[in-house]
C-alpha cells in the first residue's frame, strides 16, 4: 500500500479493517486532536467468515473464499489512498478456527497486513473507545456499560464513574461466546424457531451473564450503550425506518419496552417475512432473531442487576454507530500520534 506524505506533523491517515463472525468492515479516516474526519465511510461486506466454526471449530472453505473476495474489494479501495498504517482486527470466530493461520497468510498475501487476532478483552477496549468516546447525549451519566453485540461474541464493558475514574477509561470487561451466528445455529433451527428453541437460547445466554457478572459489576451501569449491526437494526426496525439510515440510529435513546417488544416479532417472524423489511441488510436475514434474543437477554439483566444493586431504575439504552471498526482506527491513530511526539 501506498504511504502518505507526512501532510501534517498533527494528524495521520489510517485505515481499519475489522473481520467478525458476521462481517467484513473497512473505514479510513485522518486522526488528529480534534478527533476523526472520515476519508472512506465504513464500507460492509457480509461474508458469514464464522460459517459453521461453532461446531466445527475451522473455516469453511467458501466463507473463507467470500471474506478473500471482500479483501480483494478493500486492496482495491486502499490503491486508491495513502495511509500511514492499516490495521486489521480479526475476533470471535478466527480465535476459534484451527486453519487460522491459511487464513492470515492469505489475507496478508492480499491486502499486504497480517491480520491481528485479538482477544475479547481487547475487542471490548476498542469498542468501548469508540462508543464513549464519541458519545454527544446529554443526559447520558458515567458510569457506562456497554454492550457489543457481534456474530460470535457479545461483550460487556464498564467504565468510570467520572469521579474517582475517567468515564472513559475501562473498569471491567468480558467476551461472550453468544451472538447473532452462534444463538441460531446452536439453538434457532426451526423457521421460525420453536418456544423450546427459544428457551434454550435464553438459558445458554443467561449462563454466560452469570459468569460475566463475576468479572463486571454490571449493576453500577447508569447508561446503557449498545453498538454493532444487531443493535443498530434493531434500534432503525422499532424506530419505523423504512430503509436503514445511520445518521437517525447514532445517538438515539431506546426504552426498553419498544426494544424487547420489536426484537419478540422479529425473532418469531419467518425468514420470508424479515426479508419483506428493508432496513435489514440482506446478510442478516437469517441471524437477525439470534440477535436479538440476546440483546433482550442482556438489556433485562442489566436492568434487573442496576436495580437490585442500588435501586436504580434503568429502562432504555443508546445506539451507536461506533463500535470496534471506529475504536481500531481511533486506537492506531492516537498511537501513531503520540509517537510523532516522541
Amino acid at each position: 500500500m501506498q504511504q502518505a506524505n507526512d501532510e501534517s506533523a498533527k494528524s495521520v491517515v489510517v485505515a481499519g479493517i475489522d473481520c467478525g463472525t458476521n462481517s467484513i468492515r473497512l473505514k479510513i479516516a485522518r486522526i488528529s486532536a480534534d478527533g476523526m474526519e472520515e476519508i472512506v465511510p465504513r464500507v460492509l461486506r457480509v461474508v458469514r467468515l464464522g460459517q459453521g466454526v461453532d461446531q466445527t471449530h475451522r473455516f469453511a472453505d467458501e466463507a473463507l473464499e467470500r471474506t478473500y473476495a471482500a479483501c480483494r474489494e478493500f486492496a482495491e479501495i486502499l490503491s486508491e489512498h495513502k495511509v500511514d498504517a492499516i490495521r486489521f482486527v480479526a475476533t470471535s470466530a478466527t480465535r476459534d478456527a484451527s486453519n487460522r493461520e491459511e487464513f492470515e497468510d492469505t489475507v496478508e498475501s492480499i491486502l499486504g497486513v497480517r491480520p491481528e487476532v485479538i482477544s475479547g478483552t481487547e475487542e471490548a477496549r476498542l469498542s468501548f473507545l469508540a462508543a464513549t468516546g464519541t458519545l454527544q447525549v446529554p443526559d447520558a451519566k458515567p458510569p457506562y456499560i456497554v454492550i457489543d453485540l457481534g456474530g460470535g461474541s457479545t461483550e460487556l464493558v464498564l467504565g468510570g464513574d467520572g469521579v474517582t475514574k475517567p468515564a472513559t477509561e475501562v473498569v471491567a470487561a468480558y467476551s461472550m461466546n453468544v451472538g447473532s451466528v452462534r444463538m441460531t445455529e446452536r439453538h434457532l433451527h426451526d423457521d421460525p424457531p420453536t418456544q423450546a428453541q427459544i428457551h434454550d437460547a435464553l438459558d445458554d445466554i443467561d449462563r454466560h451473564i452469570d459468569e460475566a457478572s463475576k468479572v463486571v459489576p454490571i449493576g453500577e451501569a447508569r447508561t446503557i450503550i449498545g453498538v454493532s449491526g444487531t443493535v443498530t437494526t434493531m434500534t432503525a426496525l422499532a424506530m419505523g425506518l423504512e430503509t436503514y439510515d445511520h445518521t437517525k440510529v447514532d445517538g438515539v435513546r431506546l426504552n426498553f419496552e419498544e426494544t424487547f417488544a420489536t426484537d419478540d416479532r422479529f425473532l418469531h417472524m419467518t425468514r420470508a417475512e424479515r426479508s419483506e423489511y428493508k432496513t435489514i441488510h440482506p446478510g442478516r436475514i437469517d441471524v437477525v432473531g439470534g440477535g436479538a434474543v440476546v440483546l433482550n437477554r442482556v438489556l433485562d439483566r442489566i436492568g434487573q442487576a442496576a436495580y437490585n444493586d442500588h435501586g436504580q431504575q434503568l429502562d432504555s439504552f443508546i445506539a451507536s454507530e461506533h463500535g470496534l471498526l471506529d475504536g481500531i482506527v481511533l486506537d492506531l491513530g492516537h498511537r501513531l500520534l503520540a509517537d510523532q511526539e516522541d
